[in-house]
């Protein structure tokens, strides 16, 4: 049986004169990388999920120095739900309230306002829309708002016949800003939006 001889090859052999070039090389990239860093992130989002307009860290409205358009008489109001987000796209959040006057029992009327920072630094949010007027006698099951959008849905009576406690007609509702203002979508058209 014969075997073939191998010559040594010079690359096989790891002398320290290899250990210290690897490691200057080494050294070397590690440095260049803590010079080179890439811009600072910049996290964006916007109501259809395109990543066009900045977050903000500004504060939301709040709902506590607010005069809601409601005729309560000495009763008050009461904020019985609220939620913030950039519903118009502009960096900066806005403040939904369902609001109804505060009534002691039974269930009364909600309204669905949306709250915008005041003009004047220090002056109370400004009311910009009325999704929902308490005149139209109905009140507020779920609410939401995400993706720019706000969602709710509204319980409300299909006579005046039917008791004020016991509601017969349920409707699911969306509001998106489009075109200067909140547009209105129901049933099927509100889920799919």
């Amino acid at each position: 049986m014969q075997t073939a001889a191998v010559p040594e090859l010079a690359h096989t052999h790891a002398r320290p004169v290899h250990w210290i070039a690897t490691a200057t090389a080494m050294a070397a990239v590690v440095a260049l990388a803590g010079f080179l860093q890439p811009d600072a992130a910049k996290a964006s989002q916007t109501p259809d999920g395109r990543g066009t307009t900045p977050l903000t860290t500004a504060a939301a409205p709040d709902t506590g120095a607010v005069a809601f358009p409601l005729d309560c008489g000495s009763n008050g109001s009461v904020v019985e739900k609220k939620a913030s987000g950039d519903l118009d796209g502009d960096g900066a959040p806005e403040t939904v309230a369902v609001v109804h006057c505060n009534a002691g029992g039974g269930t009364p009327p909600s309204g669905i306002y949306v709250l915008t920072k005041p003009v004047v630094k220090g002056a109370p949010p400004r009311v910009v829309a009325t999704l929902v007027d308490p005149r139209e006698k109905q009140t507020v099951a779920d609410f939401d708002v995400r993706d720019g959008a706000v969602a709710a849905t509204l319980l409300g009576y299909s006579s005046d016949d039917v008791p004020r406690f016991q509601p017969d007609v349920r409707r699911q509702v969306k509001w998106r800003w489009q075109g200067g203002k909140f547009v209105r979508w129901t049933g099927a058209a509100a889920v799919g939006v």
